[in-house]
């Protein structure tokens, strides 16, 4: 997700939702806290500052994969297919995916509406 971010020039601030997936209740929950870390970003993320503090209010807006899906091989469909649809319900216009890829491999995407 920090790479994402780094290669688009947006921040976390600049995401109307955020998105991680969650095979086990305490990953969110690591994540979220990692990224708002100074110690973490420089020595994990080569970055002199935190990414940033992840609101709330924007995380996970349906619930995680633990409550609404986790379909084995598909969770990283089943999470693009579920922002693109609220980005499109709700006009909203960003949301940032952190997405898994079986036996811990991780990615990310940003998804952007375009204008109407």
């Amino acid at each position: 997700m920090p790479e994402v971010l780094g290669k688009t020039h947006y921040g976390l601030e600049d995401m109307d939702l955020i998105d991680i997936h969650e095979a086990f209740a305490a990953q969110v929950l690591c994540i979220t806290k990692m990224l708002a870390i100074r110690p973490f970003a420089r020595e994990r993320l080569g970055r002199e500052e935190a990414v940033s503090e992840v609101d709330p209010e924007k995380l996970n807006v349906h619930g995680s994969s633990v409550s609404i899906g986790h379909p084995f091989g598909a969770t990283g469909a089943r999470m693009v297919t579920t922002m693109a649809n609220e980005l499109r319900i709700t006009g909203k216009r960003r949301a940032l995916l952190g997405l898994c890829a079986a036996g811990g491999i991780g990615g990310a995407a940003l998804l952007e509406r375009l204008e109407d």
